[in-house]
């Protein structure tokens, strides 16, 4: 048996959830995939996946093994890489996560350039607002913005972005200027609330102004549960907003939106590079994050 395509099998197995998922992305029969499994399983005298009507599972030895066989092939494929040289173009497929609004403002425009500079690697760009498992999910990386609830992930932060109360000069010539933090509970707002995370707007933002420090908790009628819904609100007129400046930079450049309270300071928002549990950093991960910090910071 060879022990690297076995390794490969499982890997693929492991990170698709079904054989005939696995052989597609291996380009081979699904015979084959199962085949290889079942020398593996008899080779190291344990069972490393659970089969069932929903599709396959990894054992406690199965993602052992998963882990130590991911660690396995990434060195491989840098060590290939080094021998190539630095300067070599990076191949294979990749896959990110990256959320929906920030890819399409931040990311989009500049991956051309990152295409063109590696015309063998094929990138699988997953634009979600949730903080979906990257196991179960197949990803190589993901990029995430705010707090980190597993400690146990491995992670870069990336960027760290300004966070500002704005609003259209629709909603101020129709509601009024916020003077002061405590004038905000007379104001609508929308709400970002990302179900099964920290990160949304509607837990309280805390001003900060020298010694002073003020703790909101923004209300209003609309509650979203993606970026997306948090620009269309604020643009159709509907509230005002905490948000970073990156959600709304092409408003903010036009002024079609505007900041408030500009002499308060809220946190900043952190973009993360996470890699999944067990997983190093790859040369093809290592090279879309240092992409994506070095667009951001040209900014």
């Amino acid at each position: 048996m060879d022990r690297w395509q076995a390794m490969r099998t499982l890997v693929q197995v492991v990170e698709s959830g079904t054989f005939s998922a696995a052989a597609r992305r291996l380009e081979v029969g699904q015979p084959s995939i199962s085949k290889t499994v079942a020398q593996l399983e008899a080779e190291l005298g344990v069972q490393l996946l659970l089969r069932s009507s929903r599709g396959l599972t990894a054992t406690e030895a199965g993602m052992a093994y998963y882990q130590g066989a991911r660690r396995a092939l990434d060195a491989l494929h840098d060590a290939e890489a080094g021998a190539r040289g630095e300067g070599a173009s990076l191949s294979g497929r990749l896959v990110a996560y990256a959320p929906v609004t920030f890819a399409r403002l931040h990311i989009m425009p500049h991956l051309p350039a990152f295409l063109e500079a590696h015309p063998d690697l094929t990138l699988d760009l997953v634009l979600d607002d949730r903080n979906v498992d990257l196991l179960e999910g197949g990803a190589d990386i993901a990029l995430r913005l705010g707090h980190l609830e597993d400690s146990a992930m491995t992670a870069r932060r990336l960027a760290r972005g300004p966070r500002t109360l704005l609003a259209t000069p629709e909603y101020i010539a129709r509601y009024g200027t916020p003077a002061h933090p405590s004038e905000l509970s007379r104001h609508q707002a929308v709400l970002y609330d990302r179900p099964g995370t920290g990160n949304g707007t509607g837990a309280g933002s805390m001003f900060v102004r020298g010694d002073e420090h003020v703790p909101v908790a923004l209300t209003g009628r609309l509650r979203v549960s993606a970026a997306e819904g948090v620009r269309a609100g604020v643009l159709a007129h509907m509230g005002l907003a905490v948000a970073t400046e990156w959600m709304f930079a092409p408003e903010l450049a036009s002024g079609q939106v505007v900041r408030l309270l500009p002499d308060w300071r809220l946190p900043a928002m952190d973009l993360w590079a996470v890699y999944p549990s067990g997983r190093r950093a790859s040369a093809k991960t290592r090279a879309l994050a240092a992409f994506v910090e070095s667009a951001l910071a040209a900014r």
